[in-house]
């Protein structure tokens, strides 16, 4: 494993590509316009710097990194590249689309992986002659931060496509666990979408406050961030789409989103990313306004 291109340089793309370079990896970061990928390198500058204040990253190490990181708008360049971990937008269509191009372009050893968080590996394996080197590589964010990396067999996906993504996140400083066979949400979704989900429902049915519910599952189960927060800051536009995914592929209601997850989707409420969720937030320094949001059933 020498090189790896990175498609999307979001949030999650930028932290892939982060965590590789400093690995010691060429990479390659890839969006459609130049001004997006120069946004995720100041994303992955801004968490380079975050390091070096908190000590556990020489500033020497900086420039290094950075150097090992090559931009581009040209998916023709990821041809060569032995690992494409694919890391744009949620949406079944346009992963069939990006990995069918891929499929084309690059070299017969390529194997391609795709960072979905809810979608069918299979089916967008489908899309290539390759389906045997396609598997699902689900990481968490913040990338730098989180540890674990699902890895997701698709219907013919092969051992050793699995062994070589295996040994691709250990040397990127991940842990990783192997789903044998996919479903909607893998492992850590499938359990921690109905759990936000049903906080929802409590807020939408009137039981509490946000801030009730949220204190209650810090306080009463020990977990260090409440439910409702934790969907404001994944971004309840995803939550809501992930939880879609879950309903449409089981048919079972207990995955069907609350008429007031969808409602604040419809008024463009996405939690911290648009200022305002279960919460209002003060978009310059991400601050919590409690009780900002309202609901009467």
């Amino acid at each position: 494993m020498k090189t790896v291109a990175i498609l999307g340089s979001g949030i999650m793309g930028a932290g892939i590509a982060q965590v590789a370079a400093q690995a010691g990896l060429s990479v390659i970061l890839r969006d459609l316009q130049m001004g997006i990928v120069k946004d995720g390198l100041v994303t992955i500058e801004q968490n380079l710097d975050k390091m070096i204040k908190r000590g556990s990253l020489l500033a020497d190490e900086k420039p290094k990194i950075l150097d090992r990181i090559n931009v581009t708008t040209d998916l023709t360049d990821v041809q060569n590249s032995d690992l494409v971990i694919e890391a744009v937008v949620e949406n079944m269509a346009v992963k069939k689309q990006i990995f069918a191009e891929l499929d084309h372009i690059c070299s017969d050893h390529t194997i391609l992986a795709t960072n979905t968080s809810s979608l069918s590996i299979t089916e967008i394996a489908a899309s290539t002659k390759r389906p045997d080197r396609v598997l699902g590589m689900h990481f968490f964010n913040p990338v730098p931060q989180m540890r674990l990396v699902e890895l997701v067999k698709g219907i013919e996906t092969s051992d050793q496509t699995i062994d070589i993504a295996r040994n691709f996140t250990n040397l990127i400083g991940k842990d990783e666990v192997v789903v044998n066979r996919e479903s909607p949400g893998f492992i850590v979704n499938r359990i921690l979408m109905p759990f936000m989900n049903e906080a929802i429902f409590i807020f939408g049915d009137g039981l509490a406050t946000p801030e009730e519910i949220d204190t209650a599952m810090k306080l009463g189960a020990g977990m260090p961030m409440g439910p409702l927060e934790l969907a404001d800051m994944i971004g309840l536009d995803i939550v809501h789409a992930a939880i879609l995914v879950f309903y449409n592929e089981f048919r079972d209601p207990k995955y069907r989103p609350h008429t007031i997850l969808s409602t604040y989707i419809r008024a463009g409420y996405y939690g911290r990313k648009s200022g305002k969720g279960f919460y209002n937030y003060n978009i310059n320094n991400t601050d919590i306004i409690m009780g900002g949001s309202n609901y009467d059933s």
